[in-house]
């Protein structure tokens, strides 16, 4: 194979990335959701460059791309073993354009590299999963589920001012299954359709994401290792109060929805005091009736709780419910509180983090490793096959922003080490 021209391939992905910024369903700003007209368009778009790069394409029914290389050398059996690489393709409201997209077109261009003149010992197949930020259901990782066969009839009725999502799906119809598929009757069963992927054959997952924190930029490293992903709780509080006159009902008199709902939303920076190393944010918070002149009579509002150690997030779930009850108790308001989703923590497999960053030393002179706050798709791969992830620097730490930004020659330094590391499994894709 002839040399690789790195800088040209890293530019190449940059400007691939610019274009799927342009691809949005807010205009002025970067978001694409779960089934959107964005999201077709995204999948459209990289689905091309997947076929550019030699790969054979299909979507399955939530909306997942793959492209699956044609089998060389001793991949040449009708079902040989499979390494993934991926990311996602959705974005959350007004998002940056590195999230996500970063990995899946860097591992389409890490496919175009193994194209030709290798000889793996497994077919590469790379994912663009089409639910990772959870933002239309405000359940995470519904494209991922799915594509492992995760995902339970009941995971469909889950909801939103639109509908359900098998309604939703029932209306968008995005494609023909390619992975693990769910049945949509009212049993329990989950299978694989005939001639998709096995479980069984899926041998290993890499995930390339930007670090979304400030750790290496600190550092001044390009990439990092990952060592494991925080598990994740998310629930949905409704706190019922009474609403009322602002003018004539005294203070002392009042059922107000919103205080208490303030009170609880300072107890979650209380918590992360009490608990080191704890994440507890509230982000979204609706108000009813939410006019200016009316106490709140309603407030319903998110709480995602994370932690590297499973058990400190439990502790710190039940501190805050604790916390709730009691509050509501002290003013007299109703109160509901749902789990909405619940992730345990997850270690990624050490010996491809050992792997991983032998490669990245290779490229870097150095390695560094370190877990990720964050959840990604690796969190429910790993619960198929071995997972591993490679964290590219990002400016000032910023993610889930319009400037989120990653420069080209942090880009290239994590292609190669991506390639570094496909190739110490048995790859020749030269230098």
């Amino acid at each position: 194979m002839a040399t690789i021209d790195w800088r040209a391939r890293a530019e190449r992905i940059s400007q691939r990335l610019e274009r799927l910024a342009q691809v949005t369903d807010e205009p002025g700003k970067l978001t694409r959701t779960l089934l959107s007209p964005a999201m077709a368009e995204a999948t459209r778009l990289a689905g091309s460059w997947m076929q550019e790069a030699g790969l054979q394409t299909s979507t399955d029914f939530i909306g997942n791309l793959v492209g699956r290389a044609v089998g060389t050398g001793s991949c040449r059996s009708e079902n040989p073993q499979i390494f993934l690489i991926g990311s996602h393709l959705d974005t959350v409201r007004d998002a940056g354009r590195f999230d996500g997209a970063l990995g899946v077109v860097l591992g389409i261009e890490i496919a175009d590299i193994f194209r030709s003149g290798f000889d793996l010992p497994f077919a590469l197949m790379i994912a663009a999963f089409s639910d990772e930020e959870g933002v239309r259901f405000q359940t995470a990782y519904l494209g991922s589920s799915a594509f492992c066969g995760l995902l339970r009839p009941e995971d469909l009725e889950v909801s939103n001012r639109e509908g359900s999502l098998r309604q939703l799906l029932a209306v968008a119809k995005p494609g023909r299954a390619v992975g693990p598929q769910i049945r949509t009757e009212a049993e329990t069963e989950v299978r694989l359709p005939p001639g998709t992927v096995k479980g069984d054959q899926l041998i290993g997952y890499f995930e390339i994401h930007i670090e979304q924190g400030p750790v290496l930029e600190d550092r001044n490293l390009p990439v990092g290792v990952v060592t494991a992903i925080a598990g994740q709780s998310r629930f949905r509080f409704n706190w019922t109060g009474k609403a009322a006159h602002a003018g004539t009902t005294p203070v002392a008199l009042r059922k107000d929805a919103l205080l208490g709902a303030a009170g609880f939303v300072l107890r979650t920076e209380d918590a992360c005091s009490r608990f080191p190393g704890l994440m507890a944010t509230v982000g979204d918070l609706n108000v009813s009736p939410n006019v200016s002149n009316v106490v709140p009579g309603r407030v319903s509002h998110s709480l995602d709780v994370r932690h590297q150690e499973d058990s400190v997030r439990t502790a710190a779930i039940a501190w805050l419910c604790d916390e709730a009850d009691q509050i509501a108790a002290e003013r007299k308001l109703g109160l509901e509180r749902l789990l909405v989703q619940e992730t345990a923590s997850v270690a990624c497999d050490p010996a491809f983090v050992t792997r991983l960053a032998a490669a990245a030393k290779s490229i870097t002179g150095d390695s560094f490793e370190l877990p990720s706050g964050a959840g990604h798709d690796a969190v429910i791969l790993s619960q198929l096959c071995p997972a591993a992830m490679l964290f590219v620097r990002c400016r000032d730490g910023l993610s889930h922003h319009p400037d989120e930004f990653v420069q080209v020659e942090d880009i290239e330094v994590a292609l190669r080490t991506a390639v570094n590391f496909i190739e110490s499994f048995g790859g020749q894709a030269g230098r």
